[in-house]
């Protein structure tokens, strides 16, 4: 909360912790026969609805319940539940989640602690053999965790087997750090003030057998390891799938931190006047400049987008997670995908978009009264933690890349830590529900796009596919090329065109945001609404497409003209949308006690701001 020091934020969000509900909360993920609810989709959304309250509160939620808990959850066994899950749903035993190390931040599969066994003694030695090895950036760490879940490689009979997990005590009764722990604070940080970053090192622990989490994998009394998947890399990949949720969580969470900020600064710009015109007594709304719309609105559509996107993800999670049945492991993989991209486009999305809204609320928008800085610096880390940005969209682009891996031999020169091609099938390219009239609306596009209007449906959905086709084709074109030329390097022929395929996995998810939108619009009942959204979603396709006219220029898919016609067509847009934008974010229906901006609490009377777009 504005004016808080570091540990006044920690000591109330703790407190916040054991006062949030577990049925309706980010906890009803956990079985109901522990006190959870069992409803996976549910507690992606109170995770989404506790970002609009306070972002530290809903970080330590998620490390405490999402992380700590979800590891035990997924990675344990009965024992380990029947022994730990009550306490963790109920916030009684607090805990963290220790896998980032210093020298490894997104390198998980080559993480440098050990925890090797002892069959005489039968239990693990757990230890940092050097600094680079120490875990790092840990929430719940530094002050209230009491047991931690440490990934490490696990040796035994002298023989690794890859990354693996352990419900490890950190702490005594008193808060104390046990024997060979050491743990420390991250120290001062950008934002996030209520969540206790810490860092934890091992000398020598000692870590009872049945302390491993062995549900793919365990060792026996006498040492011998046994996995029901064989490969490592396989099982690792597998491990940290089951984990998506938090994933998608903090893209969710980013999102709506985004929605926030864009209600503050379009309800202050329904209010604040700037400047007079000649034929009127009265300053000009700041939303009436058509800067001021070029600003928000285009980057309140894309959030629009990015919520049915988010929408029919969290659906997706909860059909593939929320059962007590095996998980499908192709859809499992696709699941990962999709949420790898759109935690990163949420996140990039959502810190340009709160920059954005500080910029237009102007000196207002400084002030930290007015929430605005605040959630700027809160989700600054967003981009990086659950996966840095740029490494995710590798990982999407390794999907889009697998059903092509045979024709340039093997895809591990681009780090295998990021990447779950080997696991994949087919190549993973993500379709909406609404596939079949997606199909039906780009086939309707006559062969000469000059005859569509830019507002054409079908027209934006092929330009959006299109693009993506053409950037993956383009980068398979190099890698053979690459293959054929540098057979010897392998880290060469991908680091050679890592631009080419960043560039391919962000197309693919503008493109599956645009279908769960164009999905989303065809679920809407209400015939005004669906026409409001279609609109949105005109701006939002065409000022992607705007974005990009340098490479659809360059690449025939645009001619000057039409270029042209396109920003005539956004403007207009933004014209037409104008007296909807704060429709728009009431849509969010975030209340105002959740806001915390001082400007919004002294907004006059509705009536005396109205302008000739609000009567209109």
């Amino acid at each position: 909360m504005y004016g808080e020091t570091g540990d006044q934020a920690r000591e109330r969000v703790t407190r916040l912790i054991g006062e949030l509900p577990v049925k309706l909360g980010i906890a009803s993920a956990f079985p109901t026969q522990y006190g959870g609810g069992s409803d996976v989709g549910g507690s992606i959304i109170a995770t989404e609805m506790l970002a609009q309250v306070d972002l530290s509160l809903m970080v330590k939620a998620g490390v405490q319940w999402g992380l700590f808990g979800g590891a035990v959850a997924a990675l344990g066994t009965r024992r380990h539940h029947d022994a730990y899950l009550r306490d963790i749903i109920s916030g009684r035993l607090l805990g963290c989640f220790a896998m980032t190390e210093t020298g490894h931040g997104s390198d998980v599969q080559q993480l440098r602690t050990t925890c090797t066994y002892d069959p005489g003694r039968q239990t693990f030695d757990l230890h940092t053999p050097h600094q680079a090895a120490r875990k790092d950036y840990i929430g719940n760490a530094a002050r209230d965790g009491r047991m931690a879940v440490v990934f490490a490689q696990l040796v035994t009979g002298g023989r690794r087997h890859g990354v693996h997990a352990w419900l490890v005590p950190i702490r005594d009764a008193q808060g104390n750090p046990l024997p060979g722990v050491t743990i420390g604070d991250s120290g001062p940080k950008a934002g996030l003030l209520g969540v206790d970053n810490g860092r934890l090192s091992f000398d020598h622990v000692t870590v009872p057998r049945d302390m491993l989490l062995d549900r793919y994998g365990e060792v026996a009394a006498d040492g011998t390891y046994a996995s029901p998947i064989e490969n490592d890399s396989r099982r690792f990949f597998t491990m940290l799938g089951t984990l998506v949720r938090g994933r998608v969580s903090v893209g969710g969470a980013a999102s709506a931190a985004a929605k926030s900020a864009l209600t503050i600064a379009v309800r202050y710009g329904d209010t604040r006047r700037q400047f007079s015109t000649p034929d009127a007594d009265r300053e000009v709304l700041l939303n009436d400049y058509l800067a001021h719309q070029r600003k928000l609105l285009p980057a309140l559509a894309t959030t629009y987008a990015l919520h049915f996107a988010q929408a029919e993800l969290v659906a997706a999670v909860h059909e593939v997670q929320g059962g007590d049945g095996p998980v499908d492991e192709h859809r499992q993989r696709e699941l990962e995908s999709r949420a790898a991209g759109l935690k990163a486009a949420q996140t990039w999305h959502a810190s340009r978009t709160i920059q954005l809204c500080r910029e237009a609320c102007g000196g207002a928008g400084y002030l930290a009264e007015n929430r605005l800085p605040g959630l700027r610096a809160d989700t600054d880390v967003f981009t990086t933690f659950e996966g840095d940005n740029t490494v995710l969209l590798q990982l999407v682009a390794k999907g889009l890349l697998t059903g092509y891996r045979d024709e340039f031999g093997s895809l591990d020169g681009w780090g295998r830590a990021s990447f779950v091609a080997e696991q994949v099938r087919e190549m993973v390219l993500e379709r909406t529900a609404a596939r079949s009239l997606i199909q039906q609306l780009i086939s309707a596009v006559p062969g000469r796009d000059e005859e569509v209007a830019v507002t054409d449906r079908g027209w934006q959905l092929k330009i959006f596919d299109d693009r993506e086709k053409h950037l993956l084709e383009g980068a398979i074109r190099r890698l053979r090329n690459g293959a054929a030329s540098k057979q010897d390097r392998p880290f060469d022929i991908f680091n050679d065109v890592q631009d080419h395929v960043l560039t391919a996995a962000a197309a693919h998810i503008d493109r599956v945001t645009l279908e769960a939108f164009v999905a989303g619009i065809e679920a809407t009942p209400d015939p005004a609404v669906r026409a409001l959204l279609s609109r949105v979603c005109d701006l939002y396709a065409l000022s992607v497409i705007e974005s990009h006219k340098g490479w659809l220029l360059e690449h025939g898919r645009l001619t000057p003209a039409r270029s042209k016609a396109i920003t005539a067509v956004v403007n207009g847009l933004l014209k037409e949308l104008r007296p909807q934008m704060r429709t728009l974010v009431d849509g969010f229906a975030i209340p105002d006690t959740w806001l915390h901006a001082a400007i919004l609490r002294e907004e006059p009377g509705r009536q005396d701001t109205m302008t000739a777009h609000d009567r209109a």
